[in-house]
């Protein structure tokens, strides 16, 4: 995913609030700033590309090009150039768009005794009573696409009420997108990226300092994270960031968290996810796991095989894997029926997931093994014992960190795996036996072949001209010229030792050579007669 940017036209120098406020007799106008006292923030409106559509929103002030980070009317831009951003007398922050009416209103806030708006070092846009200093409204409850320090995503069971981030519909368009950032109200409590209803990616739960489903949070890492949940049902995610007062976590409109820090000259990007394919949600199925390679791909966990062989071959793993062998649980039963856990390392742990209470490891795989329903368990450093009991979805295996997750299988797939190991070992022996036996006979073989030359060099040698007098020895193209190719015509006559041909060679002298084969010298090129 390339890095994006938008140049947002401002539309005229800005004139900034010396007050740092917005009061019942001074609004905000188009061309004017309304800055936090530390600098780093501005609310003004801007306009995307030169467009005469105009949005009232906070941005980094002095970054060109502007970040926003926050915008009040997302779905309804102004167009009239007299549009201006007021307090009402009873604390409503509302945006009139010149003679148009309102177009975005922050709701009744009901101050009794006025109010003015403030934005605060934070970058959080706040509605203040003015006699009490009481919040009556903050943009840090209404957030957008952008988590700063200091603001949270939250969920409260009781009141049903959830906070978190919309994407934008696109990198030009404010209003709402497709895309939504929740943390759940189970415990632990995990972070979900939503495609509409459909999960598009998911973190993992949290433990203590870390998102499990994040390798890039190992033990080393110093978390700027905090997400706590309490008794009362409310659960909180937030962040924040000592070292570096521009920095901000981003729901892009295709989808991805990006936590970005500006550097002074850029803006670094230090976490984006989904960052492959096994980011997905569920992109292997129940019972598969995906395995982070180059290029990522699906397994079944051991006992499990692909519920539909033709998908799988096509790289569509969606429908996931189905067991091997039917689970016979009797609890704590440890006769042949009794279940075995196999263990997998480096694993994001799946969804669906329930705490249980254990003091220990060995407690938590004893829960396990006594419920029948328990399929999975894993007892994870800053949670403790977590149980599973429904299908084991959106699980990937890391090359390095993640957890030990222990799934449990029938006692028969263990002998599955000793028939399997045997059958390998059989074969192995087998192979390297072959292999032993042909490369001994290529040895035995060339060793032969090398005796029968060197006695055949010897053989030769020792019927050379000067070790045996009075023999001559002619080219076997010779003798075929002397006795016209061993004519009929030629024939001497035939005796125990083969024919016998007569030849005149080319100095007039006549031979007699018996026919051929068997005085041949083992086929070679030349060949020995005697006068």
């Amino acid at each position: 995913m390339g890095k994006k940017r938008v140049v947002l036209l401002w539309l005229s120098i800005f004139i900034s609030f010396s007050s740092a406020e917005i009061t019942e007799e001074s609004p905000l106008s188009i061309g004017q700033t309304l800055s936090s006292s530390n600098g780093v923030y501005e609310l003004g409106f801007f306009s995307f590309n030169n467009s005469q559509n105009q949005y009232v929103g906070i941005s980094f002030k002095g970054i060109i090009p502007r970040v926003v980070v926050w915008v009040a009317n997302r779905e309804k831009p102004v167009t009239d150039s007299a549009a201006n951003l007021v307090i009402s007398s009873n604390g409503s922050l509302q945006l009139f768009n010149g003679k148009h009416g309102v177009v975005w209103s922050s709701g009744k806030a009901l101050a009794s005794n006025g109010s003015r708006v403030e934005l605060l070092d934070s970058g959080n846009l706040v509605v203040i009573e003015k006699v009490s200093g009481r919040t009556l409204w903050e943009s840090f409850e209404h957030l957008g696409d952008t988590l700063l320090p200091h603001s949270t995503i939250m969920y409260n069971v009781h009141t049903g009420e959830k906070r978190g981030l919309t994407s934008w519909k696109s990198y030009t368009d404010p209003s709402p997108g497709d895309f939504v950032v929740l943390i759940t109200p189970q415990v632990p409590s995990q972070g979900f990226v939503m495609r509409g209803s459909t999960p598009y990616f998911r973190s993992g739960p949290w433990a203590k300092t870390k998102f499990t489903g994040l390798p890039q949070m190992d033990e080393s890492y110093t978390s700027p994270f905090s997400l706590t949940q309490d008794v009362n049902g409310s659960g909180y995610y937030s962040y924040f960031d000592r070292d570096n007062k521009r920095s901000r976590i981003r729901l892009t409109p295709d989808g991805s968290m990006k936590a970005l820090r500006y550097n002074g000259m850029d803006w670094d990007t230090t976490y984006e996810g989904p960052a492959n394919s096994c980011d997905i949600y569920g992109v292997c199925g129940p019972f598969g796991f995906c395995v982070i390679s180059v290029p990522p791909k699906c397994k079944c966990f051991k006992g499990f095989i692909p519920k539909s062989i033709e998908e799988w071959k096509t790289g569509n793993w969606t429908s996931g894997c189905v067991r091997r062998s039917e689970l016979h649980c009797q609890g704590n039963s440890t006769g042949k029926d009794a279940n075995v856990f196999h263990t997998v390392p480096n694993i994001k742990p799946p969804d669906f997931y329930e705490y249980a209470d254990s003091v220990d490891a060995e407690e938590c795989q004893q829960n396990c093994l006594n419920n029948c329903s328990c399929l999975a368990f894993a007892y994870i450093p800053g949670i403790g014992c977590l149980m599973w009991s429904k299908d084991l979805m959106d699980t990937v295996q890391f090359a390095a960190g993640g957890e030990l997750l222990s799934i449990r299988l029938a006692r028969s797939e263990l002998d599955v795996n000793k028939r399997k190991k045997t059958i390998i070992a059989i074969t192995v022996s087998l192979t390297l036996f072959v292999i032993l036996g042909f490369t001994a006979f290529g040895f035995w073989r060339r060793r032969v072949e090398q005796n029968a030359l060197i006695s055949e060099d010897a053989w030769r040698n020792d019927l050379q001209t000067q070790d045996v007098p009075g023999l001559e020895y002619f080219e076997m193209n010779t003798i075929q010229t002397a006795t016209n190719n061993f004519s009929l015509s030629n024939k001497l006559g035939h005796g125990g030792f083969g024919s016998v041909y007569k030849g005149k060679l080319q100095d007039g002298r006549e031979i007699a050579k018996l026919s051929p084969g068997f005085g041949m010298l083992r086929r070679r090129n030349r060949e020995a007669i005697d006068l």
